[in-house]
């Protein structure tokens, strides 16, 4: 018993090691903190009933080496793409209408802000610039090796430097994986 017990307080403390928090916060607090500490924001939009938001919460934002990075890199924010929140951005304010609180684990209302930012899959992330607007939408699922290249390349201002496919190309040539 002793035995059991040891292995399963080594293996419960493993896992905490290994996974790693992303420090969310509201879109509100990312564009406070821009004003002082200019950053590009990421966006998680999901919805309670994805799986494959799901899976990029499990699999991708506790990889270590990609949350350490987005916390280093970028302010990050979790948005409910059904849910009921009011939302500030872009001088306007978004909310959800049609939301109704008996479906808010199922399919429910698209929330406003999720039409203003033009997304129509789930999960999407959205990468903003310090100036709010919108730089690219990845759409789908990524494991830590896919989104790598994404995060990397809207960590700054760098990806305005790429005006072509072929600009991208050099970059996909010469990027270097470490994830």
């Amino acid at each position: 018993m002793k035995v059991y017990f040891l292995f399963v307080t080594m293996f419960s403390s493993f896992i905490y090691v290994s996974a790693q928090d992303i420090n969310w916060i509201s879109f509100e607090e990312a564009f406070k903190l821009q004003q002082s500490n200019p950053k590009n924001i990421i966006v998680d939009v999901y919805t309670n009933w994805c799986g494959p938001c799901k899976l990029l919460d499990r699999n991708t934002f506790q990889n270590k080496q990609v949350a350490d990075f987005i916390n280093k890199n970028f302010y990050a924010v979790k948005f409910n793409a059904e849910g009921n929140a009011m939302i500030k951005f872009d001088d306007r304010e978004f909310t959800n209408p049609n939301f109704r609180p008996e479906m808010a684990n199922r399919r429910n209302g698209n929330h406003q802000l999720t039409r203003y930012l033009g997304v129509s899959a789930y999960p999407t992330i959205v990468f903003i610039d310090d100036n709010s607007d919108i730089i690219y939408k990845l759409r789908g699922y990524n494991t830590p090796a896919q989104i790598e290249i994404w995060l990397k390349l809207f960590k700054d201002q760098k990806y305005k430097s790429i005006k072509s496919q072929e600009d991208f190309d050099n970059f996909q040539k010469s990027f270097v994986a470490e994830f």
